[in-house]
């Protein structure tokens, strides 16, 4: 039969409590302020003066600074599995209150060593386990709530606050060390994200068993139809092809984006080189990009859902692609409007991908155990980060970043072509049985 019940008040608690926990766990987008703040080439090694707010820190070198910052991306990669698995097992209360509190600790232990270890195991090592673990919980507890036809919505509201973070942890950041130095700015965030997830992560929570979400055929008749799929298990999806595919197409959906990220000032100062006030204000292009990045995670969700999550990544990838083949064309005719719109389109691509790839994980392979699927097919994210490294290679070669889009578009393409021969695994065949229990997708 038909549920036609209202969405319970706990779903939509769940999913809110997510996003602000993933407004605090989105500091990783926020890295260039410290970065920026610690750099000097020319003085790199040496101490910051005895009477600055800085004091006790050294200045560092770029890849020096570079390093917290990956260090933590691939340890959060790898920690979404892990994670995933807190939350299917044991609970996303749990597993967000651990997250959020690692990050939180990473960040004082940052502040409070005033080194470059220091930003290395508090930044980099404590702080990816918490990012990894923390978002591993909310974007699972809260699809189990809802039906197919929200899926891509809420995926994109409580992911969203991971891409949205930045707007305000980027302005927040730079007045906390502005007032109080880096050392201040970290211990201070540090305290603030505790008492967020701790608040939070006690909001988070899952289902009855025997829930039923509304809006969904649970008639005997609707069982056997094509649009249901089983609560595959990990160690059954692991054995299918569509597994690894969700995984490539995360790696170029990703890809695409973290190129943009990691460029977008220095491509607004190469465009915009005639342009004094965009030259010293390079990071307005950076924050608008934040807020597409977030915009794009919601906006995506909600049309995938009317349109299809395929037709929506193909969608995305093929605009984006264009853009990205547009660009150095662009960047050499010193069109700063039009540099906005191809740049956001980038971002709009890559936020939407993180609102996807949660919804096409459990359109495949059920919403029971996707905290530990997510953290599988979220491989591919990292995977994404190495990618778009090959562009900074592609700029130290050939003095420009024009052959990394031409490149980047290009897989963005082959994303397109991937996500079109992809079809939802039919767990019947795969079991070779006929009764097996099914939920819509």
């Amino acid at each position: 039969m038909q549920q036609d019940q209202k969405v319970p008040a706990q779903a939509w608690i769940t999913t809110f409590a997510g996003t602000s926990i993933n407004l605090c766990l989105g500091i990783l987008y926020a890295w260039s302020i410290w970065k920026a703040a610690l750099v000097n080439v020319e003085k790199a090694g040496q101490a910051f003066p005895a009477d600055s707010m800085n004091a006790g820190w050294v200045y560092l070198t770029n890849a020096q600074a570079a390093t917290p910052y990956t260090l933590c991306v691939i340890i959060f990669a790898v920690f979404m599995i892990p994670g995933g698995k807190i939350q299917d097992k044991i609970s996303p209360k749990f597993g967000a209150t651990l997250g959020g509190l690692l990050l939180a600790c990473g960040c004082i232990i940052a502040g409070v060593m005033k080194s470059y270890t220091g930003l290395l195991i508090g930044f980099g090592i404590l702080g990816g386990m918490g990012m990894g673990i923390g978002y591993a919980a909310p974007t699972p507890a809260a699809l189990k709530w809802f039906g197919p036809k929200k899926r891509g919505l809420i995926s994109g509201l409580v992911v969203g606050g991971y891409g949205g973070a930045a707007l305000y942890i980027g302005y927040l950041g730079q007045y906390l060390i502005d007032k109080y130095g880096v050392t201040g700015s970290f211990i201070g965030l540090g305290c603030f994200f505790a008492v967020v997830v701790i608040i939070a992560g006690q909001l988070l929570k899952t289902p009855e068993a025997g829930y039923v979400p509304p809006g969904v055929d649970t008639s005997p008749q609707a069982s056997s139809a094509p649009s249901y799929v089983a609560n595959w298990t990990t160690a059954e999806m692991s054995k299918t092809w569509q597994c690894y595919a969700l995984i490539f197409m995360f790696m170029l959906t990703t890809q695409s984006g973290l190129l943009i990220i990691s460029s977008a000032a220095g491509i607004l100062k190469t465009t915009a080189s005639n342009i004094p006030f965009f030259m010293a204000n390079a990071w307005l292009l950076v924050s608008f990009g934040g807020f597409v990045n977030a915009a794009g995670r919601v906006g995506t969700g909600a049309y995938s859902d009317k349109i299809g999550r395929t037709n929506a990544y193909a969608l995305n990838c093929s605009i984006s692609a264009l853009c990205l083949f547009a660009l150095p064309m662009v960047t050499a005719s010193k069109n700063v409007p039009l540099l906005f719109l191809l740049v956001g389109v980038a971002y709009w691509q890559y936020g939407g991908g993180l609102a996807l790839m949660p919804s096409f994980t459990a359109d495949f392979f059920g919403p029971k155990n996707m905290g530990m699927n997510y953290g599988i097919v979220f491989i591919g994210w990292g995977l994404g980060v190495f990618v778009a490294k090959l562009g900074g290679w592609i700029q130290d070669i050939t003095g420009s970043l024009n052959y990394a889009f031409y490149l980047s578009g290009a897989l963005l393409v082959v994303g397109v072509i991937v996500a079109l021969s992809v079809k939802r695994p039919n767990y019947a065949k795969f079991k070779g049985e006929t009764n097996v229990e099914h939920v819509r997708v």
